[in-house]
């Protein structure tokens, strides 16, 4: 898990890459693309959250990752990557193809094995900004183990999503209903490479 130490060091990183024409993680279904652009000279840490936030996230192909920190440089947070203990391929994005492993994994019902489930450190966390790809009108599969496996008590959820066009729909509605518990507050979609306006949305939340 990056904390907030190393999270700019990361940040930096990314700010380097540029990748044009990307077309938005799908919203009816996954589809494999290039990793966004990151947001543009935004200022990290410019707010001061109340206590501890967490962005935990999960990209298949790199545009939740984008927005997600873009989020988390602004706020300051740590950030958790949900990773799936067997990491997608291109093939299993393939939603065209009922063989495919999402669209065997949508229809079954699967919840994918996650690399770790519940982040260090995850008791102390206030406020979780949970980010994820829309897979067929869904968050995608892996946050169904993440949500279901973690204890959102006492805790502020704020969903955010990326899609090629559509919202964030009932999504994260769904998530809450799994999750059981916490404060989840009204979600927002973002399209491929909408770090900058991810950023500014943040600010507006009063967290």
């Amino acid at each position: 898990m990056l904390t907030r130490r190393n999270f700019l060091t990361v940040a930096a990183g990314m700010a380097s890459l540029f990748v044009a024409g990307c077309s938005g993680e799908k919203d009816e279904a996954p589809a494999a693309d290039s990793a966004p652009e990151p947001a543009k000279d935004a200022p990290a840490a410019d707010v001061a959250p109340v206590g501890n936030v967490l962005v935990a996230y999960f990209s298949a192909t790199g545009n939740t990752e984008g927005v997600a920190t873009a989020i988390a440089g602004r706020l300051g947070a740590d950030v958790f990557v949900i990773e799936a203990a067997d990491p997608y391929t291109e093939a299993d994005l393939n939603y065209n193809d009922d063989a495919s492993r999402t669209s065997v994994e949508r229809a079954d019902g699967t919840n994918p094995e996650l690399a770790q489930v519940t982040p260090d450190g995850w008791a102390d966390y206030d406020t979780v900004l949970l980010g994820y790809p829309i897979w067929w009108g869904e968050a995608a599969w892996p946050l169904r183990t993440f949500v279901e496996g973690n204890d959102f008590a006492g805790k502020t959820v704020v969903p955010f999503c990326t899609s090629g066009s559509s919202g964030i729909g009932s999504s994260a509605e769904l998530l809450a209903e799994m999750a059981g518990a916490g404060e989840w507050r009204e979600g927002e979609r973002f399209s491929a490479g909408a770090g900058d306006e991810a950023a500014d949305w943040v600010v507006g939340l009063g967290l």
